[in-house]
């Protein structure tokens, strides 16, 4: 891929553990392997998209950094199998995403900001302008799309930014650069919100 011309290349580590003799530490250090052996034949970045099935991502963001990941993708949305009870065997189902699958993204993205010195990208959710701007704030370097331009059509991509660039003159943002991270964490008024304190709030505030 290097050769044929890349600038970069994305490790999808799409997997799901099922062998119940290996630990988490023993999964987390055959990814890391991996990197370490990619890191070791190319020249150009490598970054790493995740699941966020991490018993702590934090702690395993920090290994990947260290481990020569140059960023890092959030977060591999797998595709779940159904059940078809009249031909009874397991079916593939896709289901493309919406913008509420945004909010596991964001949450990790307003976490992770300003703790790792790679570039962070997210994924899952993105369908609208607004939508990348609040991972924007959050943190992220880079948002990604795939199921609205799937529903929608490549054109698409014309709308986002048209609005995402709406958004940014109205509220007097000159870059991307002014706004990023804004709201992650570590700048947040209440860093509490992104942590499961937060939970008692939502509930409270639920109304049917």
């Amino acid at each position: 891929m290097e050769q044929a011309g890349a600038d970069a290349l994305e490790l999808n580590f799409y997997a799901v553990p099922t062998d119940d003799d290996r630990g988490a530490e023993d999964i987390e250090q055959g990814l890391l392997t991996i990197v370490t052996a990619v890191k070791a034949q190319v020249k150009i970045p490598v970054a790493v998209k995740l699941s966020p099935f991490f018993t702590n991502l934090t702690h395993f963001a920090r290994r990947l950094e260290r481990h020569g990941a140059d960023g890092l993708v959030l977060f591999n949305r797998f595709y779940q199998p159904d059940i078809d009870l009249d031909a009874g065997e397991v079916v593939p189902q896709v289901q493309l995403s919406t913008s509420t699958a945004l909010r596991l993204p964001l949450r990790w993205m307003a976490l992770l900001h300003g703790r790792l010195g790679i570039s962070l990208a997210a994924t899952s959710g993105v369908h609208r302008g607004v939508d990348a701007l609040k991972l924007l704030m959050a943190g992220a370097d880079v948002t990604m799309l795939c199921s609205a331009l799937l529903r929608y059509g490549i054109d698409h991509l014309r709308t986002v930014e048209r609005d995402l660039t709406a958004w940014m003159e109205q509220h007097e943002f000159e870059s991307v650069e002014q706004l990023k991270g804004r709201l992650s964490q570590r700048h947040s008024p209440d860093p509490a919100a992104f942590e499961r304190a937060q939970y008692i709030r939502a509930v409270g505030a639920f109304h049917a």
